[in-house]
This record gives C-alpha cells, structure tokens and sequence, in this order.
C-alpha cells in the first residue's frame, strides 16, 4: 500500500447487508489518527458492524456486501490490490471476551510476527517485551513468559490479547467492548492501557458503558437503529465532552441521559 501512514479512516457512504436485509446505511465519518474514537449505541444498532468493516472482518461472515467507500490512510481498503491478512496486520483488533491462543505468553505474542517471517530469536524477543510493556503487562509476566496464557487472570488475558494486536505493530487497534466481561479494577487496567496507546496507535472502541466512552474517548459517535423496518446509521459524531453535554440530536441525548436504549 501507498500513502503516508497515520492511521486515519474517512468513511463515505457506507453500507452493509447481510443477504437482502440492509443493516446498516449512510454512514459517513473521519476517524482522527492517535485518538480514541467510541461507538455508543443500544444493542443492535451497527456498532460491531460497522466495527468489522475497518479490517473486512466481515468478509469471514459471508453473504454480506459493504458498499461505499472506506479509506484508511487514502487507500480503499476493499480495493483489490488491498490483501486482507495484511490490512489486519495494519488494522488489529481485540474482542469481547479475552481469546488468548491455546500457548504460552511469549508464544500468543510471537504468533502475528512468526506468522509473517519474523524468526530471529533476537527480534522476536524485543518484540514481545515491548507489546507487553505497551500493553501494561510486562511486569506481572516477564518472569513467567512460558506460563500457560489460560493460567492468566481474565484481566490479564485481555491485556495478553491486547499485546498481541500490538506484535503485528499496527497504525489502528479496534476494541469490541474490551472490558465488559471484566471486574472493574481490570477494567481500570485497560482504559489505563487505551490511554497510554492512543499517543501511537489510533483506537476505535465499541462500548456500552456512557462512563467509559467519556473518560477514555476523544470523540463519540452514536448509532441508531429506530425500527427492524429500516437499517441502523450513525446519528451524529462529534468531540466526547460537546457529545455528552450539548449533543446535537434529540435522540443522542436522550440515549445518553438513559432515557431508553
């Protein structure tokens, strides 16, 4: 791929059907470089959809097209020139539930970079301190690299899970609800660790939490699907404080005032 690499997304139109049933449509957005981008939202309304379109994810579903145009650093990322694997090197994500590899701790964070030719003993161990430092894991570990990973807290899996979308060096991390199935000092830990990240890695989290997505966001974006009849589409986005304070949408507010959703 071609062009200056920040890490930045531009959005234009985008859709996703699944079959004949249109899920989600019209949704235009930026997604700034080294910054946290929430996706707010009641349940069903397109947030890990649209979520799955940055790394074509989706495209491991089958029977879904995506229209419109997604950028990621001025290049499409459904152009064919474009190869998937690669893109999710660029593009990591880590999941719901912690999904640590059936290995060791140094093996989960050597996979992505074995996978793609790295083998010197050397590099690979540079490799995994620094994805663990940066994943706020390094001192709880580093003397213990060939523990079993399901060994770990699920705290600590999360943030294994977070280190090894960092071995491939990415511009983007996406986190669908990272912490939702965590205890709230765990969750700590992680919005810790997003705070850290977003000065090297752009972020773009799903969250259902209101607090989270204040405290850790530079910019919110809410979703809305108003009927089964109709696909969801993005609503507004905007800077989180102005979001949460003064949002521009009637129905924005009333989401995150908790008037419903």
């Amino acid at each position: 791929m071609v062009g200056t690499v920040t890490g930045s997304f531009e959005l234009a139109d985008v859709s996703v059907a699944y079959g004949a049933e249109t899920a989600l449509a019209g949704v235009s957005m930026s997604i700034e470089p080294c910054s946290v981008t929430a996706l707010i939202g009641p349940s069903g309304c397109g947030k890990s959809t649209l979520l799955r379109c940055l790394n074509r994810m989706n495209d491991e579903v089958g029977n879904v097209t995506v229209g419109g145009r997604i950028l990621l650093d001025g290049v499409s990322i459904y152009s064919k020139e474009v190869d998937p694997v690669e893109l999710r090197m660029r593009v990591g994500q880590v999941f719901q539930k912690p999904n640590p590899f059936p290995m060791s701790i140094y093996d989960n964070v050597a996979y992505g970079p074995r996978t793609h030719g790295v083998r010197n003993r050397h590099e690979l161990d540079e490799l995994v301190e620094q994805s663990l430092r940066r994943a706020a894991l390094w001192g709880e570990v580093k003397g213990v690299l060939k523990k079993h990973a399901f060994e770990l807290s699920g705290g600590q899996q999360q943030r294994l899970c977070i280190a090894r979308a960092l071995a491939t060096e990415p511009e983007v991390l996406l986190m669908d609800e990272p912490a939702s199935a965590l205890d709230p000092i765990s969750t700590q830990q992680i919005e810790d660790t997003i705070s850290v990240l977003k000065d090297s890695v752009t972020i773009v989290i799903v969250t259902h939490n209101m607090q989270q997505a204040a405290r850790i966001s530079d910019r919110t974006a809410f979703m809305l699907r108003d009927s089964m009849e109709r696909p969801a589409e993005l609503v507004e986005i905007g800077d989180t404080k102005m979001m949460f304070t003064n949002p521009g949408d009637k129905r924005t507010e009333a989401y995150i005032t908790g008037r419903f959703g």
